[in-house]
């Protein structure tokens, strides 16, 4: 499904080149479970830009679903992302002034996807992820593990192969976050492929497979059980 082929990210900072990926290779196949975990500027939230198509590597070769992505347009990453992977956050990243249905229908209403099946769509996410009763209200009138659960069904509303969970849980107390986990471990036993890239060890656990990243490189890559 996804193939990294030494992949390298390069930046300038302050006149010094910074290796943020280098010559990264990796291949996550469909459904599988995974956490990115390693020291605070080791690479991770590149790795998961690039896996998400939100940034591009300066060399190597990046297949999704055997396409090579690597040469896509800004108007073709768009429409890839689009259908193929979602993405939840640590800041949730909701829109102020809108609802959370309308929150969680915003990736259909910018597909152009008909008023009644939008509402058809977020409403059936809406009871799945217990939000029922909180449909009408906006972001800010909503808990934290509330507002990461619209964020979720707002990812997941396109039915995207991929969702990609970058500390999904950093802005949540214990309570909530083990919440939000359990909720994304369930997407992933549906048949989600699941990619959290997390700095808690305990949640980096949770993953069958276990990918640490140090300098830019992956320093190892392990199966749990």
């Amino acid at each position: 499904m996804i193939e990294l082929r030494e992949v390298s990210r390069i930046f300038t900072v302050g006149g010094q080149e910074v290796r943020a990926m280098d010559k990264v290779s990796l291949t996550i196949n469909p459904g599988e479970y995974l956490s990115i975990m390693g020291p605070s500027g080791s690479g991770k939230s590149t790795l998961l830009n690039t896996l998400g198509l939100l940034d591009t590597p300066n060399s190597g070769t990046y297949l999704l679903d055997g396409q090579n992505v690597t040469s896509l347009s800004d108007t073709q990453l768009a429409a890839t992302r689009s259908r193929k992977i979602g993405f939840i956050f640590q800041f949730f990243h909701l829109i102020p002034r809108l609802t959370a249905q309308q929150n969680i229908e915003m990736p259909l209403l910018l597909a152009g996807t008909p008023r009644k099946e939008r509402m058809e769509r977020s409403s059936r996410l809406i009871e799945a992820f217990g939000l029922g009763d909180r449909r009408h209200h906006r972001p800010d009138e909503l808990s934290g593990g509330q507002r990461q659960r619209v964020a979720i069904a707002r990812a997941v509303i396109n039915e995207p192969a991929v969702l990609l969970a970058d500390e999904p849980t950093g802005n949540l107390d214990r309570t909530a976050g083990a919440e939000i986990i359990e909720l994304v471990e369930n997407l992933n036993k549906n048949g989600l492929t699941l990619v959290v890239v997390t700095h808690d060890p305990e949640i980096g656990e949770r993953a069958r497979r276990h990918v640490r990243v140090v300098d830019g490189r992956i320093a190892s890559d392990t199966l749990r059980g």
